[in-house]
């Protein structure tokens, strides 16, 4: 199965033009479109809350996704090497058009899967790291990082109090709130009800 994917950020800008270059290729290189993925959302948003996520679940060994710039897939290297990794991992190819990338089933995308993989957990090691070392910082200059004494709010009864700004960051980069509950030993139903109750309305 060969698959169309359109992604662009807001409603004022058209799909059309993307369209146009993948039917473009397509012809040249004697390929029809099984399937198109048209969205209209934000690249940090994770994929897995887009219908690209929906396409990576499905896809199989064999099957090709045609884009016009990996920049269509997402907005950070970190979330682009994911889903990179994931179409390796499932031997599906990607094709980009502007870019000229050929991903595939060759030894280069082998070599680039394990790269992809490997980034990917270097960065949540990074991600990690940096937080243990804030809090660190923090401790150092005296904040206290436990719940405080006396009456407590609703919100500092959470396990995530106090790491609020770590989160919004983290979301802004388009990690995932499974992702967050690894790097803050949480389950990703905490983190995701921690933002949605107290921190998604404050943006």
């Amino acid at each position: 199965m060969t698959y169309g994917y359109i992604r662009v950020s807001s409603d004022k800008q058209t799909v059309e033009n993307q369209r146009f270059e993948i039917e473009k290729f397509c012809t040249s290189n004697h390929l029809h479109i099984d399937g198109w993925i048209e969205e209209t959302i934000s690249g940090t948003k994770s994929y897995n809350k887009r219908e690209l996520g929906k396409l990576l679940k499905k896809v199989e060994k064999g099957d090709v996704i045609i884009c016009s710039e990996l920049s269509r897939l997402g907005r950070n290297l970190f979330m682009i090497m994911e889903i990179l990794n994931i179409c390796m991992t499932k031997e599906c190819k990607v094709w980009t058009i502007k870019d000229n990338y050929r991903l595939g089933d060759d030894i280069q995308s082998k070599v680039l899967a394990f790269a992809f993989g490997l980034s990917a957990e270097i960065e949540r090691n990074l991600i990690s790291q940096r937080t243990k070392e804030a809090l660190a910082r923090k401790k150092s200059e005296g904040v206290q990082l436990g719940r405080p004494k006396g009456k407590i709010s609703a919100q500092e009864t959470y396990k995530l109090h106090r790491k609020e700004r770590l989160i919004r960051d983290l979301r802004a980069e388009g990690v995932s709130f499974a992702k967050i509950g690894n790097i803050l030993k949480v389950n990703r139903d905490t983190v995701r009800r921690y933002y949605h109750t107290f921190l998604e309305e404050k943006k």
